[in-house]
């Protein structure tokens, strides 16, 4: 792949908001392949209750994310608990609208979307959330949960209505005899995901929203699920966006990895380059609280310090936002914002890179 410059600035406007533009600077490789989502300058702030001791104030959740999704590839976004990574995703599903920023799928922003592009939309994108529990309606069978999306979109008649919800349970591995007529609390929390997985290619989408999908089950468990989406992947050609805190487990599903810190992007990079050689402090950070199954290695790898909790997205530190919790940081780290910046085949936003 030949070699890409890239600037990304951060424009503070007149009404506080943040206008974000990542321009690409040489032609490259990613052109050739086609662009299913765009997103430019993500902002997403939300104002906080006014009170007599603090006044007005403003949570700061996404700060001038900019990234694209390619057709063919699954996109990790790593970070902590209340980095971000959750609204992201309700913003690239539609679900929320942002401070500021475009979201554009096949060229088109969401957000102008007219009634059929729309309808169209919701078909081509879905998601799968965290807790299979709260997602799936303990009132309705199986079946029932599965055929909403068909019926709701007119995909088929109902006379092919339970072949096809049959033949969803069966891609999952579920037998359809055993599951059609039961209720979400008859399985136990991984057969629970997989008819969650189901219902999410029932419309058979072009991509997928994982939001920490299998967060919430046994390990041995987790094992199972990332391989039955990998094998659908393969079986139906859909993308993902894979959200996790935890970043072994976008090795073996992810090709790309952005990694986020309170709102912001601080490492965008091929799965390869950032697990063989992570620059971003907070990134070496996360690599070193991943478990290793070799004790004689896990015992040589580098120990790098952690400080603290992620700040308040109310009150977010001046600067480099990870500054407080880095080892490594240097003045001007605590007065200067860091921008992305190209570095080793990969964007990185650090002063001592």
């Amino acid at each position: 792949m030949l070699p890409v410059k890239r600037e990304f600035t951060n424009t503070v406007l007149e009404n506080g908001k943040k206008e974000s533009n990542l321009t690409m600077m040489t032609e490259n490789a990613e052109k050739a392949t086609p662009m299913l989502a765009n997103i430019e300058g993500l902002t997403k702030w939300f104002p906080v209750k006014r009170n007599k001791i603090f006044g007005k104030r403003t949570v700061h959740a996404v700060n001038g994310v900019s990234f694209s999704i390619l057709k063919g590839q699954t996109i990790a976004l790593v970070g902590e608990s209340g980095s971000g990574k959750s609204t992201i995703a309700r913003i690239i599903l539609g679900l929320m609208k942002p401070t500021s920023g475009t979201i554009k799928w096949r060229d088109r922003d969401i957000f102008e979307m007219r009634a059929d592009e729309k309808r169209q939309f919701r078909c081509e994108v879905q998601m799968v959330f965290q807790d299979p529990s709260s997602s799936l309606n303990p009132r309705k069978t199986i079946k029932n949960i599965l055929s909403a999306p068909l019926r709701k979109h007119r995909i088929i008649g109902r006379k092919k209505l339970t072949h096809r919800v049959s033949e969803l349970l069966s891609l999952v591995g579920i037998e359809p005899s055993y599951g059609l007529e039961r209720y979400p609390h008859e399985f136990s929390g991984g057969q629970r995901q997989r008819i969650a997985i189901a219902r999410a290619i029932a419309l058979e989408p072009t991509l997928i929203v994982a939001d920490e999908p299998v967060s919430s089950l046994d390990v041995s468990i987790q094992g199972q699920i990332i391989n039955l989406l990998k094998g659908l992947q393969q079986e139906i050609g859909v993308n993902y966006f894979f959200i996790t805190h935890d970043l072994a487990l976008t090795r073996s599903i992810a090709q790309r990895v952005l990694v986020l810190y309170l709102g912001e992007i601080v490492e965008d990079g091929s799965i390869e380059r950032i697990f063989q050689n992570p620059l971003h402090p907070y990134t070496k950070a996360l690599m070193a609280s991943t478990p290793v199954p070799n004790p004689r290695r896990s015992r040589k790898r580098r120990k790098v310090a952690l400080r603290g909790e992620i700040p308040s997205p109310i009150d977010p530190p001046t600067g480099c936002f990870f500054h407080p919790r880095c080892a490594e940081a240097i003045n001007e780290c605590r007065e200067v914002k860091p921008r992305l910046q190209l570095i080793d085949d990969r964007l990185v936003a650090c002063h001592l890179k």
